[in-house]
This record gives C-alpha cells, sequence and structure tokens, in this order.
C-alpha cells in the first residue's frame, strides 16, 4: 500500500482526521495546537488526529495528497477542508461548525 493510499484510507475511514505535529493531548506546535483547540470549541469531542513527526513519509504525503503546502490540515468527511487559518476564518464564521453539524460529526 502506497502512502498515498494509506492516506486515502485514513481520511475516508474517519468522520474527520487532523494531520498535525505532535497529538491533540500535546501538539508539537502552535498551529497544531490552534487547530485541535478550535476542533474542541466546535464541540469535536472524538476525532482521528495523525502526527505526521512520527512518520516522515506521510509528513511529506499529505502535502501532495492535498497540494497543501503546511500542517496541520482537516479533513471532514474525506474532503479537505483546510489549515489553521483557513479553520480559524471559518471558526469565526460559523461556517467550520455548521460543516460539522452537516457532516453529522456534531449536533447542533
Amino acid at each position: 500500500m502506497s502512502v498515498q493510499d494509506t492516506i486515502r484510507e485514513t481520511v475516508t475511514s474517519n468522520p474527520v482526521v487532523l494531520f498535525m505535529k505532535g497529538s491533540p493531548q500535546f501538539p508539537q506546535c502552535g498551529f497544531s495546537a490552534t487547530a485541535a483547540q478550535i476542533l474542541k470549541l466546535s464541540g469535536v469531542a472524538e476525532y482521528a488526529s495523525v502526527n505526521v513527526l512520527a512518520d516522515d513519509e506521510i509528513r511529506q504525503g499529505i502535502k501532495e495528497y492535498a497540494n497543501w503546502p503546511t500542517i496541520p490540515q482537516l479533513y471532514v468527511k474525506g474532503e479537505f477542508v483546510g489549515g489553521c487559518d483557513i479553520m480559524k476564518e471559518m471558526f469565526q464564521s460559523g461556517e467550520l461548525q455548521q460543516l460539522l453539524t452537516e457532516a453529522g460529526v456534531v449536533s447542533a
């Protein structure tokens, strides 16, 4: 199985996936910490997180998968949502909460 297959499998088999540096409990960069906090504030109790620092192939592969150069990256229902800045903007506008509610990840 290629790295791209592994990533595809991860994002399609979990409703919410955050590719980040570190873990939600112990983020290893400010952007990853912010992304995890935004999900928490949005009411997402459980989600899959992938520590890109633990696997160089995944770390490089995820950038190619979404054609997005930075980490963290958020996926909801298999779709790439964005990185930290996009998550922040969407959270502030209420768009992220709406997306998560429509995806059935959080209740309204």
